[in-house]
């Protein structure tokens, strides 16, 4: 069996990840300093680290001790609007750590990685949907923090041979088909669980930010992956980099997408609650429609959305929030 380093293994994608590591027969090492992740959300039978990236003498030690051969990487700060007002922590947490991380890796002879990339990357796109061969020009620190991060594993693997693959997210969303992890942030920004939150009582209502979008109806729309299907990716993508794979980035959605008032009607349904909306004006930066073109992934990794219907992602994400009211706290 393959031994996996999951840096960031105990947030919200990355112990989804985990868990379906596990299913399919890996063995798994989680290391995470727990500052945005939970101890809980993390698989019982993988080997747990707490602890930062950027410790080189303990990703050293994991590797040796667990004779790891491939690393999934999530660890990262995520808050766009965080990451407006304090672009050095974002360049730092994100950028500068993972350097000394992927250094620390090659440097032991693990050099195969598959990195947690990001749809910031492109900014505000000019081709709907989004193909990977769009313009990178980030409009935040935090898309601008990754795509760094893709060009420096560009260099890396001709100088030193690395391998990669990043996948490049549209919107995660749903939670474990079994109700026992799912979505749970300190800082919560994601509409599907600012919806859900809002059904059940913690908020008073769940504000639409901009009515006049040149969509049906007049809404946003975003084009949503369940979690357990992102995870696949991430299998698929450590399976072809031990083929041979060229290295890359992969768009990871559907290649379509749902406006802001679907997701609260599909959530009112669900929930057979009431859900107080409030119409607030556009916020800054918010295109029309952001859409994933998926092409390349489904005939390069043979990846394909399963469960990424919008009913299967809010309802499998109400089974969680119910169970857990209060999140892993």
């Amino acid at each position: 069996m393959k031994t996996i380093l999951v840096s960031g293994g105990a947030g919200y994608i990355g112990s989804h990840t985990v868990q379906a590591l596990f299913e399919r027969g890996f063995k798994v090492v989680v290391v995470d300093n727990l500052v945005t992740g939970h101890r809980d959300a993390v698989f019982s039978q993988a080997n747990f680290y707490e602890g930062d990236i950027n410790d080189t003498a303990l990703i050293g030690r994991i590797i040796k001790d667990h004779q790891v051969d491939a690393v999934i990487h999530f660890a990262a700060l995520s808050l766009v609007g965080e990451s407006m007002i304090k672009p050095d922590l974002y360049f730092y947490e994100n950028t500068a750590k993972t350097n000394v991380f992927i250094a620390t890796l090659l440097s032991h002879g693990v050099n195969k990685i598959v990195f947690s990339s990001t749809a910031a990357t492109y900014g505000l796109p000019e081709e709907i949907p989004i193909p990977e061969a769009s313009k990178t020009e980030p409009i935040n620190p935090y898309g601008a923090s990754k795509l760094m991060i893709e060009q420096s594993m560009y260099w890396m693997e001709k100088a030193y041979g690395l391998k990669w693959i990043a996948l490049r997210y549209f919107n995660a969303a749903g939670a474990s088909f079994d109700g026992s992890i799912g979505e749970d942030h300190a800082t919560e920004t994601h509409l599907i669980p600012l919806v859900l939150k809002t059904a059940l009582g913690q908020r008073e209502a769940i504000s639409v930010f901009g009515t006049d979008y040149g969509t049906p109806d007049g809404t946003c729309i975003r084009d949503y992956i369940h979690v357990v299907d992102l995870a696949e990716a991430h299998i698929l993508a450590l399976e072809v980099l031990e083929k041979g794979m060229e290295s890359g980035a992969y768009n990871v959605g559907t290649g379509n997408g749902y406006s802001v008032r679907e997701v609260i009607d599909m959530a009112k349904k669900i929930t057979s609650l009431e859900i107080p909306v409030v119409d607030s004006p556009r916020r800054e930066g918010d295109p029309d429609v952001l859409v994933a073109k998926v092409q390349r992934i489904e005939n390069m990794l043979g990846w394909k959305a399963r469960h990424s219907d919008l009913e299967t992602i809010i309802s499998t994400a109400w089974q969680w929030h119910k169970g857990h009211p209060m999140g892993y706290r």
